[in-house]
């Protein structure tokens, strides 16, 4: 009998333990949302602040508003500050001047050695504008192999 009395008193500390841990501070559970820029002021506020409180760091309110809305009913979304671009792909925001996947336009992949540079796919092995990397240019009269200007 001992044994069932102290079995079920340390199981109940172990889930208050448990409990007290989950629960988030009140340091963590404030959410300032009077501080946005005004260009977002249309975009709505999530509803549910306390799944959202557990995010930290500075993309701590586009981390909450992802959860709560898709690029594809708020475009608009793309535009806040530490998004990965400003275009809306498949209900993820992108840049379509760099993004290999959606290079230029939505879908439109690059093949394999290839990389975005301002909307198209280039070769950056071959091609004297983006020799190596975007916008890195060959000198006149010098080629591009191998991604480097004049090899050899």
């Amino acid at each position: 009998m001992k044994f069932l009395k102290l079995f079920f008193l340390l199981t109940m500390l172990i889930s208050l333990a448990i409990t007290l841990s989950a629960t988030p501070s009140e340091e963590e559970s404030f959410l300032d949302f009077g501080n946005e820029d005004e260009e977002n002021a249309d975009l709505p506020q999530p509803e549910n602040q306390e799944t959202a409180s557990s995010f930290r760091g500075t993309n701590r309110i586009l981390s909450q508003k992802r959860g709560f809305m898709t690029c594809n009913k708020y475009p608009r979304v793309c535009r806040i500050k530490g998004s990965p671009g400003p275009d809306c792909c498949k209900r993820k925001c992108v840049n379509v001047m760099t993004d290999k996947l959606n290079c230029g336009r939505c879908g439109k992949k690059c093949k394999y050695p290839e990389i975005c540079c301002k909307g198209q796919c280039v070769n950056p092995m071959s091609n004297k504008k983006h020799c190596g990397g975007c916008r890195n240019k060959c000198k006149k009269g010098s080629t591009c192999q191998y991604g480097m200007c004049s090899y050899a």
